[in-house]
């Protein structure tokens, strides 16, 4: 049977790899003694919505900067719609729009005149459509009715639209938004994450890098995770879930002889906490690892009084406190 499934599992990493929107090869960034991304194999699946994930300072920005050819890799190579980096530029980046860092526009001119500034300076634009174009692109990121307001009257949530709405004044095979709720307020990050929806709905692949794990957790398919660097792991949401061990939570008013039974079961990593309001229930977690939940009960019922059983599936926080024994950002 092995003889046989070897090759079908290299044939589909090959063909996904051919298929692939974004993929890189042993990329590698280098200042002076600093790495500031080491060696990773990036692998965005065309149609997908991949979440690139990461606390700030874990390489996000520089490994973008570097698949758009804006900063030359140390070693490794970037790959953008087939197209290797820089070189093949001309042939990618038209197809591409993106948002890296902080929005820059000039401060005394509108938006729409900043975005119709962007769209002439764009050789593949018409500029017969460009009107059309721009207040499409201003209307759909909620300032159509702010598109005669200087640039230096915006607000900082509105900058990051406006830069949002210069990644689509043409349509585009792949999007590419780093960090782009960044000073949106829950309203603006809700319409944020319609709008990455509706862009993967009409065909279109996007690369979004955060360190926000709700707002990916929402959104993305796919996700990548960065840290100090390195790309830890990628996948689909649900794979690199399941690479994670699930939770056991038990409620009790028996802990200790619970934490020994649950211990002697398998269950790793276990702690105990008074649950709120009542001082003789405590809940038990750990982590389940290999033990089968069915057996869980039976085993704690002869001993233990229990009022409470879950077994949790990870989340991604959970996934990179495992990974990494460290947290970050979480709130939406």
């Amino acid at each position: 049977m092995s003889a046989v499934s070897a090759p079908a599992t290299a044939d589909s990493a090959d063909r996904a790899e051919l298929e692939a929107a974004v993929r890189s090869e042993r990329l590698t960034k280098r200042f002076g003694k600093q790495t500031a991304v080491d060696s990773i194999d990036l692998l965005v699946p065309t149609g997908a919505v991949y979440g690139f994930l990461g606390p700030n300072g874990s390489g996000k920005t520089t490994t973008i900067r570097m698949l758009l050819g804006l900063v030359a890799a140390t070693s490794g190579r970037p790959i953008l719609l087939g197209s290797p980096m820089p070189e093949g530029a001309r042939t990618a980046l038209p197809r591409v729009g993106a948002l890296v860092e902080g929005p820059a526009f000039h401060p005394y001119l509108s938006g729409r005149r900043n975005l119709a500034r962007l769209d002439a300076a764009d050789p593949y634009a018409d500029p017969r459509t460009a009107t059309r174009r721009v207040d499409a692109a201003l209307d759909r990121v909620g300032l159509l009715a702010a598109a005669t307001k200087r640039f230096r009257a915006y607000s900082l949530g509105m900058r990051q639209r406006l830069a949002i709405a210069g990644a689509l004044l043409q349509p585009r095979e792949l999007l590419v938004l780093d960090e782009p709720t960044n000073g949106l307020d829950p309203q603006g990050t809700r319409e944020v994450r319609h709008l990455v929806a509706d862009l993967a709905g009409d065909g279109a692949t996007v690369l979004i890098s955060s360190h926000l794990l709700s707002e990916v957790e929402q959104i993305c398919s796919h996700v990548g995770v960065m840290h100090a660097g390195k790309l830890l792991t990628q996948g689909t949401i649900t794979e690199v879930r399941n690479r994670t061990a699930p939770s056991v939570r038990v409620v009790t008013t028996d802990p200790d002889p619970a934490m020994m039974i649950l211990k002697r079961l398998g269950i790793g990593e276990l702690d105990a906490v008074p649950v709120r309001g009542d001082q003789h229930r405590q809940t038990i977690t750990g982590l389940l690892g290999e033990v089968d939940p069915a057996s869980i009960i039976p085993a704690l019922a002869d001993r233990v009084t229990v009022y409470g059983f879950t077994v949790e599936s990870p989340s991604l926080e959970d996934m990179f406190v495992q990974l990494t024994g460290e947290g970050f950002d979480v709130s939406g």
